[in-house]
């Protein structure tokens, strides 16, 4: 009798062995149709087409915030996730000078694409105040300006 007789013989698809090998390219092309999915139902927004320009504009930019720290405009920004409410309670050294409405743009973080330009009015208070539409999770930042100055202030948005 020779060792070849005396071993059992195994089918391929009973080894572990086999099934280690197949794993590993297995779940590669998983991973790969995942990543596909999410980078065709993911909208990351373009590149600005106009780089240059907006680069050229930055000092015009920085003059606007140091426009607002003369003034002494600051702002407390209140953000109620399940009212989609702002509140922009505004300082100044002259209050009166605040006008009756601002632009308040909502940027995130690293999604262009999900950035909102909104109208902010002026309540009975002195506050200002806008109804927001769903914003995604993560982190975004209100700048509250007008022509003359800006304030930037961060925002956390939870689910």
């Amino acid at each position: 009798m020779s060792n070849r007789d005396t071993k059992e013989v195994t089918r391929w698809h009973k080894e572990p062995y086999a099934w280690l090998l197949i794993l590993f390219p297995a779940l590669a092309v998983i991973a790969s149709f995942v990543t596909l999915r999410l980078a065709i139902n993911s909208y990351d927004g373009l590149v600005t087409d106009d780089y240059y320009k907006k680069g050229l504009e930055i000092n015009r930019v920085l003059e606007r915030d140091k426009r607002a720290q003369a003034l002494g405009i600051d702002a407390d920004v209140r953000f109620d996730p399940f009212a989609h409410t702002f509140t922009a309670r505004m300082r100044a050294i002259d209050v009166n000078a605040l006008p009756p409405s601002l632009r308040l743009k909502l940027m995130h973080s690293t999604r262009a694409g999900f950035d909102r330009d909104l109208t902010i009015e002026r309540t009975t208070d002195g506050s200002y105040f806008a109804i927001l539409p769903q914003l995604a999770p993560g982190r975004w930042y209100a700048q509250i300006e007008t022509d003359d100055w800006r304030i930037l202030k961060s925002l956390s948005v939870h689910r």
